[in-house]
């Protein structure tokens, strides 16, 4: 029989994270946004070692428990991984494939002055959804938003917080977002399970705030719009717009919603905007292809640089080369490292005791339905604080409470939904964050002068809060789900 280990303390438990926050705090100063490349899986690795040496030197943890718990944590995620590489290949294939681009381009015509912040907002959502990434949102149509924004003179903190809202609504639920996928494989959740879950919050937070911003339109005299039409232009003609290519989500979405599995879905979704790109948008491909060679060869060609690497082909403006600029598989790689780093500590931390002695602070908090999700916001919240990072904070979440939760009977997109509603959303509004200081260099405006009109963001976790209240769709211990 083996001896039990002495668990540590929340204290002594605590001194890493504190240890991670102090290192993310310098290396976000001195790097910025390009801490993601390299510098927090850094930080990340060199806290692992810190628990190791702490649960090896004082609780007799052996080097065997915490490589194996590391290994479990990374084959938990290992589907997780292979998705977001597909999803590098998909969101490629899908804009030089012209999905993208169409929906742009049909989106951004029905936008009316009186409608401006509203349609601002939900072309946002559509792109984020479509792309899965908030970030590409904001980058791009974001920054032609808020050209378009000033120039009929809405004040630009309702401008970015009507982008930010938005982009962050795909990002939570899209089946393509990486931290869509990082909350559902944390707390073991089938990915399609998690994002219809999530409707049930963040349905009625979206609504909220389109309502707020469609009665802030109301309220502001605009002018000129003939920057939409520019850059509706440059869309069209760059790329061949048609409706056909549109039957790519339409044929996505069937299959989400007949729940085919999801490494399949996206596969499809790839393989079909594929030939899109091959049908409607050979002139790109053989552009990217470069010259030298014959038309097979530069199609061949073209279809592998896009889905496995960088392109940036040249438009009318340099805010559109930016929009349909890709990454492809290889833009993946900083966030497989980083979920990589993140998933040694959390396996050092749960070999050593941490977790569990972390945990168990909250468990108080714990013996209700409400008490376990406020908890669960507020840790959340607290991370993305002190991380200064959405994917740490929903690693470590999701590791802190999953026993918790199944101790208590609660399924496991109750958790799921709970960390997205709590870590995702509120990432921008925190300007240490690296979502955060991201947005407001992209957009040009600091992080507290858009955060009051992010209404989205903060609405979410507290409809997270008071949904659980009420009971909504939670299925209570001992109880068999009837859904």
């Amino acid at each position: 029989m083996t001896q039990k280990l002495k668990i540590p303390s929340p204290l002594v438990s605590l001194l890493p994270v504190l240890v991670l926050v102090v290192l993310l705090f310098f290396t976000i100063r001195l790097l910025g946004a390009d801490a993601l490349g390299g510098g927090s899986q850094v930080c990340l690795l060199l806290t692992t070692a810190l628990c190791a040496v702490i649960g090896m030197g004082w609780y007799g943890v052996s080097w065997k428990d915490i490589e194996h718990a590391i290994v479990n944590n990374i084959t938990g995620v290992s589907t997780a991984l292979i998705i977001l590489l597909i999803i590098g290949a998909l969101s490629a294939a899908w804009m030089l494939g012209g999905v993208v681009p169409t929906l742009i381009y049909y989106g951004v015509q029905i936008i009316h002055p009186k409608f401006f912040l509203v349609s601002c907002c939900a072309i946002c959502a559509v792109v984020s959804v479509m792309t899965g990434s908030s970030w590409t949102t904001i980058a791009t149509i974001g920054i032609a938003l808020m050209g378009i924004g000033k120039a009929q003179g809405f004040d630009e903190g309702w401008i970015a917080g009507a982008i930010v809202s938005g982009a962050y609504f795909g990002d939570k639920v899209s089946p393509l977002s990486d931290t869509t996928i990082l909350a559902s494989s944390v707390t073991d959740t089938p990915l399609f399970t998690h994002i219809r879950y999530m409707m049930y919050t963040t349905v009625p937070s979206i609504l909220i705030a389109l309502v707020i911003f469609t009665v802030a339109g109301f309220s502001h005299e605009v002018t000129d719009s003939s920057q939409m039409a520019m850059f509706t232009h440059g869309l069209a003609e760059r790329f061949h717009i048609t409706l056909w290519v549109l039957l790519v989500p339409v044929v996505t979405g069937i299959l989400i919603a007949r729940k085919v599995s999801s490494i399949i879905t996206l596969f499809v979704s790839t393989a079909l905007a594929v030939v899109c790109m091959l049908l409607f948008q050979a002139d790109i491909l053989r552009e990217v292809a470069g010259e030298g060679m014959s038309n097979a060869e530069a199609l061949y060609k073209g279809v592998l640089i896009t889905l496995s690497s960088s392109t940036s082909v040249p438009a009318s403006s340099p805010e559109l080369t930016e929009l349909i600029a890709t990454r492809g598989m290889g833009g993946m790689m900083d966030t497989v490292w980083l979920i990589l780093c993140a998933m040694c500590l959390g396996g050092a931390m749960t070999a050593c005791g941490m977790l569990g002695s972390i945990t168990r602070m909250f468990v108080h908090l714990t013996h209700k339905l409400a008490g376990t999700v406020t908890a669960t916001v507020a840790s959340g919240l607290f991370l993305n604080l002190a991380t200064a990072d959405q994917y740490i904070s929903i690693i470590l979440t999701g590791n802190m409470f999953k026993d918790i939760y199944k101790k208590n009977g609660y399924e496991s997109r109750l958790l799921s939904r709970t960390t997205e509603d709590a870590v995702t959303v509120t990432s921008p509004l925190i300007p240490w964050n690296t979502c955060g200081m991201t947005q407001a260099t992209i957009l040009s405006v600091p992080t507290l002068v858009y955060l009051p009109y992010c209404f989205f963001n903060y609405v979410s976790p507290l409809m997270s809060i008071i949904v659980a209240c009420i009971g909504y769709k939670i299925v209570r211990p001992l109880k068999k789900n009837k859904e």
